[in-house]
């Protein structure tokens, strides 16, 4: 038998390595503005020898500069501090009058500003679902068992309120169990966590937003229909503690007319509970339809609706548009996506005829080698170490520079084509966008492809026709008319701008956008048609046509 021993071997071979430097120049590149901005100040508080450029605030080496001009000699210096100060002198009765002749108390400034509090104690942090509901649950009063299965809810909700997890998988998660024996049924503590997962569920389906701790969109409706169905009951519930006496009641079935004139509010009374009672009864076709029908509510077709929960077309309409207002994704009222501030790199403006583009280097540090460290390097009496820990921040901070000059390079090339080949669009709009690939623009400029996609990513324009995104530019192209190119983005908004305009009841088939197209000298076919409508999420023509009474 063989024994493993280590041996030494020789092989000789070839592969790209990218050096730290070409490593931050490919990063560099991929940065917008504002994550330019950031880096650079982390390099600033990093690298000592970077400075940055300010006009308003002296740097390090212009202080010492004006220190060494003014050439003040320690007698002299020594003589302005023994200078014997006249008492008379110190006294500010500028202050003294304006404060003490003042008819009203006038609070001292150094006071005042030690008092205020901190503008960061009045910015308010969203709140988020888990923080409505655990609020919510903060206010009730429950067993600690309960209140921690209600926690452990809350914290397995999705952003849209669902719950994604089976009752058994999150009962064996919640009592820390293995699944293969919680699923046998072998442990007690299973059969006890899992009654107390799901009355925590029911509980957390109580709270606001209605709907949130449903496992499907079924679920989560029918949450919803019955939380309203509670607050019709409870309105019901007040309206009989308030109703007229028996006698009363006899009187008014007897001659309703006449109770009808001596109050001359009975008819809106009896409007009012009309409408109670076709709500309630659009309520109880809706769960139907919910609960068994949601097929066909997603074919729209009313009359099928109708006789599948045996009520009137009038009935199944009202079901429907009460369907409508129900939330199926309740818990994005309150995750919503936070606001993501976009600043254009670059602005495309017209001078003289022509266009021109120029970088937003608004706020972006100006950097510059410290003229102080320079000097260190050049002293004699600098020891090693600190010379070769400031020539390696040197070297760092020199590579850095380059890395930026060399991405605006790259960007202005690469949006100067841009507005060379897209001057129509500049000038007349969408429709005039003509298609154009990352590939040509990059055999234009002499760079690797994914250099210009580097250059492109996450980067804003100004353009008159709005701030657009630098890969909105770039789009395939179809055969359009007479020969020409239509950009897959236009495409695309006449395939919509046909379904918007169609007729609601009888709207286009595929065949029939194809078709139009065709006609106006885009060349498509049914299934090109059929693939650009689902990347746009619009429905079949099954699910458009709308079946009204």
């Amino acid at each position: 038998m063989a024994l493993l021993q280590p041996k030494l071997n020789l092989r000789v071979s070839q592969r790209q390595v990218l050096t730290p430097g070409l490593m931050q120049m490919v990063s560099v590149l991929a940065l917008n503005k504002l994550e330019l901005k950031e880096m650079i100040d982390a390099e600033l508080v990093e690298n000592p020898v970077l400075e940055e450029i300010d006009e308003t605030v002296p740097m390090l080496d212009q202080v010492a500069s004006r220190e060494e001009t003014l050439g003040l000699s320690a007698e002299r210096v020594a003589e302005e501090i023994t200078k014997p100060k006249d008492p008379f002198e110190e006294v500010d009765f500028g202050s003294y009058f304006q404060e003490y002749l003042d008819p009203g108390y006038k609070t001292q400034p150094e006071y005042e500003d030690g008092e205020k509090p901190s503008f960061e104690n009045f910015l308010s942090q969203p709140t988020t679902l888990t923080d409505h509901l655990s609020w919510q649950l903060g206010a009730l009063s429950l067993d600690i068992e309960l209140s921690t299965a209600a926690e452990f809810i809350v914290g397995n909700l999705d952003e849209n309120g669902y719950l994604a997890a089976g009752d058994e998988e999150l009962a064996a998660s919640f009592a820390g169990i293995d699944p293969t024996v919680a699923v046998n049924g072998a442990a007690e503590e299973y059969a006890s966590a899992l009654q107390l997962i799901k009355k925590a569920i029911k509980l957390v389906q109580h709270l606001d937003p209605a709907g949130v701790g449903a496992r499907d969109l079924r679920e989560c409706l029918l949450v919803q229909v019955a939380a309203q169905q509670g607050e019709l009951a409870q309105l019901y519930a007040k309206r009989s503690q308030v109703e007229v006496e028996p006698e009363a009641e006899e009187k008014e079935e007897e001659d309703y007319a006449d109770l009808i004139d001596a109050n001359p509010h009975g008819s809106f009374r009896v409007e009012a509970e009309a409408k109670l009672e076709e709500r309630r009864r659009a309520m109880d076709v809706a769960g139907q339809i919910v609960d068994k029908h949601l097929a066909l509510l997603q074919k729209r077709d009313v009359k099928d609706l109708a006789r599948a929960v045996q009520a009137t077309v009038e009935e199944a309409h009202a079901a429907v548009e009460f369907i409508r207002t129900l939330d199926p994704r309740p818990g994005r009222l309150y995750n919503r996506e936070q606001t993501r501030l976009i600043e254009p790199d670059v602005v495309f403006v017209k001078r003289g005829g022509e266009w021109v583009v120029s970088m937003n280097e608004e706020d972006l540090p100006s950097l510059r080698l410290s003229r102080r460290y320079r000097q260190m390097l050049a002293s004699t009496g600098t020891e090693r170490e600190v010379k070769e820990y400031v020539k390696e921040r040197f070297r760092s901070a020199m590579q850095l520079m380059r890395n930026i000059a060399q991405r605006k390079s790259t960007i202005l090339r690469t949006c100067e084509v841009i507005v060379r080949r897209q001057q129509e669009f500049l000038d007349k709009g969408i429709e005039a966008l003509r298609p154009m690939m990352i590939k040509e623009v990059a055999e234009e400029i002499g760079v690797h492809p994914s250099t210009v996609s580097r250059a492109v990513a996450n980067k804003y324009a100004h353009t008159p026709q709005g701030v657009l995104e630098l890969r909105f530019f770039f789009s395939e192209g179809s055969n359009g008319p007479e020969g020409a190119d239509t950009p897959l983005v236009v495409l695309k908004r006449k395939v919509r701008k046909l379904i918007e305009e169609e007729d609601a009841k009888k709207p286009l088939t595929d065949d029939q956008l194809a078709a139009l197209l065709q006609a106006g000298g885009i060349q498509l076919t049914r299934r090109t048609v059929a693939k650009y409508r689902e990347e746009m999420n619009i429905p079949s023509t099954h699910q458009r046509r709308r079946r009204d009474a």
